[in-house]
């Protein structure tokens, strides 16, 4: 028997049990209280239509290609000029580490209850908050897919192949590139799961290694085997120049934080990894802890070998400093950027991987059309559908708007609705440990600690306050040219657009059409499910609800 005929076999012994499984029973539990908390959204796939290629290996550096990106390279220059001095600079990493810490312990409690679930948020999200119903899911599908493009990061690794290559950097020159590259690499995603993770893990490797090279080169500069006159000139009087701007040291953190965004990747594809709780509770938090070492490192590297002033007033990258500085060629530049683009080409990569999972989750609920062609893994056992739609949204991104402030402004549009939705998240954990207590649900494999969730709770405040404190320079000085706010008001304006579908196309159309909203499942021909949503006619509606359970599966004549 051939792994596609088992495969298949399996699926059809688990609908044959499903309900009354042959299980531990503690798996049995998790299973019925996974089921019991769909009351809409996406059904729960106990196989996994998309296989089971994420091992421990690929949870560790789909975190780690997402989290590593360009930031390391150039942000740290940034940092130091917004708190004043290496001393607290130093910190802010640390306080980084820190904050991702506390959302890790977030998503982990998650995935404790939910496992058999992929897409994280959109999951968590759609769990926390099932009343009013269908509301919360609506308004993540209708942002994920509106913002679900990858411009900036095609833009960044276009401009650094070019630098690398030696070639003009025009405005059509890297557009185009940038194009070229992305279809690659959704290509890849599009052929093989498996093969476009090993080449995530690999480049993760090149990455890992980089900055490994960047600190041990620092250490060997602090111990005085370099060209560098004083490597410990840094340190000497590390707080001295300390900034007390608050808006200087609100924007250091936030940088800081963003580097470390991507910590949660794994949890786009948990139920494509064996033994998924198990597996995220031990190897997430091991790739997070990784990075901080190396984040921390490379910045200890970059202060022993560039004079502090010269990171604050250059606007170049700090570890292309760092390389002229240490070895004194001016092909550093060069062999920077070639590192930078694989590292963008590893970071689009898993990006790409894990937000084909949030969209296909959210097809999966229902809300989006065409539910079926979201939840497909046809022809190539990959989300066909979720990638076509990133690679176009992400191509129009690229090429229709102006460069300058109509691009800038797009990007940012981004972090603001995910502000929002992470601090509903945060918040959710609570509704889900108070319904759980409620039915006398067991302890569950991780639980973080409440001091943890208000701290992240906190800190997600802090997030959604920071963006409408004004920049130094005034309401006109961010990277756009009109009001610095507006992508926070076009942001949140996406959200109320999005409650208004709902109000229309949920509560008022079926009033005026006298039917109601039910969700069917449906089971597609290579094992994934889907919720459809149909119109109910009011009179036929007792039938209906006494044909079907509650995931909208048809129930047999024989248990009516």
């Amino acid at each position: 028997m051939s792994s596609e005929d088992e495969k298949h076999r399996a699926a059809s012994d688990e609908k044959a049990t499903y309900g009354v499984q042959t299980v531990s029973s503690s798996d049995e539990y998790l299973a019925e209280y996974e089921d019991a908390a769909v009351t809409s959204g996406a059904p729960v796939e106990r196989i996994s239509p998309l296989g089971y290629h994420v091992d421990a290996l690929s949870v560790i550096f789909l975190n780690i290609s997402k989290m590593i990106g360009t930031g390391v390279f150039s942000t740290p220059g940034a940092i130091l000029s917004a708190v004043g001095s290496v001393g607290l600079s130093l910190i802010f990493w640390v306080i980084g580490y820190l904050f991702a810490g506390a959302s890790l312990a977030v998503y982990l409690e998650y995935a404790s209850y939910f496992p058999h679930r992929s897409g994280a948020e959109v999951a968590y999200l759609e769990k926390a908050y099932p009343r009013p119903r269908f509301l919360i899911p609506t308004a993540f599908a209708v942002q994920s897919v509106l913002l679900s493009f990858s411009s900036s990061n095609a833009i960044v690794l276009a401009r650094y192949l070019l630098v690398a290559g030696g070639a003009q950097a025009t405005t059509w020159n890297i557009r185009g590139l940038a194009v070229g590259m992305f279809t690659i690499i959704v290509i890849i995603c599009i052929l093989s799961t498996k093969w476009s993770l090993r080449l995530s893990n690999a480049i993760g490797v090149v990455k890992v290694i980089t900055l490994v090279f960047i600190a041990i080169t620092g250490l060997v500069v602090l111990g005085g085997n370099t060209r560098v006159e004083d490597p410990t000139a840094n340190f000497r009087d590390a707080f001295a120049g300390t900034s007390s701007n608050g808006n200087g040291l609100a924007t250091a953190l936030v940088k800081v934080n963003f580097a470390y965004a991507g910590f949660e990747n794994a949890f786009n594809v948990l139920n494509e990894v064996r033994n998924p709780v198990k597996t995220v509770k031990r190897y997430a938090p091991i790739s997070l802890t990784i990075v901080f070492i190396l984040y921390f490192f490379a910045n200890i590297a970059y202060f022993a070998a560039i004079p502090k002033e010269k990171i604050e007033s250059s606007n170049v990258l700090t570890a292309s400093l760092f390389f002229t500085a240490v070895f004194g060629s001016s092909k550093a530049v060069t062999a920077m950027s070639a590192l930078i683009a694989v590292s963008s080409f590893g970071n689009l990569l898993a990006v790409i991987i894990g937000s084909s999972r949030i969209i296909r989750e959210c097809g999966r609920q229902g809300v989006l059309p065409y539910p079926k062609f979201w939840a497909s893994t046809r022809p190539f056992n990959t989300p066909l559908g979720p990638y076509l739609l990133k690679w176009i949204l992400t191509v129009i991104v690229i090429i229709a708007p102006p460069a300058g402030d109509a691009f800038n402004f797009i990007v940012d549009l981004q972090s603001y609705p995910g502000n929002v939705f992470s601090f509903l998240m945060t918040l959710g954990l609570f509704f889900v440990r108070k319904r759980r207590a409620s039915i006398g649900a067991p302890p569950t494999e991780f639980r973080a600690w409440n001091v943890v969730l208000i701290f992240a709770i906190l800190v997600n405040i802090y997030l959604l306050i920071l963006p409408w404190v004004p920049p130094e320079g005034g309401i006109y000085a961010g990277d756009v040219s009109f009001f610095y706010a507006t992508y926070c008001i076009v942001g949140l304006a996406i959200l109320g657009i999005s409650g208004f579908a709902y109000v229309l196309i949920i509560q008022v159309l079926p009033k005026l059409g006298n039917y109601s909203i039910r969700q069917l499942l449906e089971r597609l021909p290579d094992g994934a499910q889907t919720t459809v949503l149909v119109k109910v006619p009011n009179d036929e509606l007792a039938h209906w609800d006494a044909t079907h359970d509650k995931h909208g599966d048809v129930i047999p004549e024989s248990k009516q």
